[in-house]
């Protein structure tokens, strides 16, 4: 007699971990994500075409882990999507190497996809891996006139706000409906690595759905762990990007009004730099400037999926200076976050 062998099914969760010289960070996250209290997940670390050695250490806690090697160094956007793409499951988490997560991480997410049936995308509370009673970030901003930023990043754990709506989650550890992830066209590639996290959002605000921070998924984070967060790098992938989002996203009613306000913005924080760093913005400016035709050209393609309303997006935005300076999230008189499940 013959065993028939047995048909493996697909897993709930891909989680995904993009590394690229991730140095000393790469294996506590592997096994931090190995210990955790949901287990119907695999694991597949995508390396970027590392050269420190980190990924072929790595010691794969089980089978379901596994290492994809592309070859090349496809950035955070294009790592994300080749293993968001090979997978059959129903949600990818996005996971950053520089974090460790809580043990019951993978089941508050999905105990808040539970309780938010109709969203796509989910974000954790980030809290600093050196000084976890501070927050790390809440979920990320849009303000209107073309910047981003991780909502009460530097703020005490007590002001962790309640479970609710968010511009868009944080990319670090980020969960998505699969399929509505691909149908919507994964990250924008071009952008390589920071701010396409806010273009995807910004994509799910586009068609009317929403974004939920979920307060009990807690993740340890290092922040720009293995690009550094003032490097050279960090500081020309984040503007230069963060311009295109500006303009392949803000709807046409709003862009008249809103880009001299974004040029301004974007003079101001030229001005204030220091001649190094002034040095990378014209770097990003100009990159910015010359892939500007492409971002249209993109525009035009998210005619179609423009479906939701422009009041509900303009709402879902940061519209005060105040904020900006503040690094807040967005909140209403009593202190919570804005939240619907209309």
């Amino acid at each position: 007699m013959t065993d028939t062998p047995s048909v493996r099914t697909s897993p709930t969760i891909t989680v995904i971990i993009v590394a690229y010289n991730s140095g000393d960070f790469l294996q506590p996250c592997v096994d931090a994500l190995a210990a955790q209290s949901f287990t119907d997940f695999e694991a597949v670390i995508v390396d970027n075409a590392s050269t420190d050695g980190a990924v072929d250490a790595l010691t794969l806690p089980d089978s379901r882990f596994r290492i994809d090697r592309p070859g090349e160094n496809l950035g955070f956007a294009g790592g994300n999507n080749r293993a968001a793409r090979a997978s059959q499951a129903r949600w990818i988490a996005l996971l950053n190497p520089d974090t460790r997560v809580a043990p019951n991480w993978l089941d508050a997410l999905l105990d808040g996809a539970r309780r938010w049936p109709d969203c796509p995308a989910f974000g954790s509370t980030q809290l600093r891996l050196d000084e976890p009673d501070i927050l790390d970030g809440a979920g990320d901003v849009w303000y209107a006139g073309g910047v981003a930023w991780r909502a009460l990043e530097g703020r005490p754990l007590s002001e962790t706000p309640a479970e609710g709506e968010t511009f868009a989650p944080c990319g670090a550890a980020a969960f998505y409906d699969r399929a509505r992830f691909l149908e919507l066209g994964g990250f924008d590639e071009r952008f390589f690595c920071y701010c396409e996290d806010v273009d995807y959002g910004f994509r799910v605000r586009l068609t009317g759905q929403i974004c939920i921070q979920l307060t009990d998924a807690i993740v340890y984070h290092a922040g720009s762990g293995t690009t550094g967060r003032h490097s050279e790098f960090t500081l020309f992938h984040g503007h230069r990007n963060r311009i295109w989002v500006f303009f392949k996203n803000t709807p046409a009613a709003l862009l008249p009004v809103l880009t001299p306000l974004h040029l301004a913005i974007n003079l101001y924080l030229y001005l204030r730099a220091d001649t190094e760093r002034r040095n990378y913005l014209k770097r990003a400016y100009g990159a910015a400037w010359k892939g500007l035709g492409a971002v249209m050209s993109q525009r035009k393609a998210l005619r179609p999926i423009r479906t939701g309303s422009l009041a509900s997006l303009m709402r879902a935005m940061i519209w005060s200076p105040v904020l900006v300076t503040r690094r807040g999230a967005k909140l209403t008189g009593k202190g919570e976050r804005v939240s619907s499940r209309d």
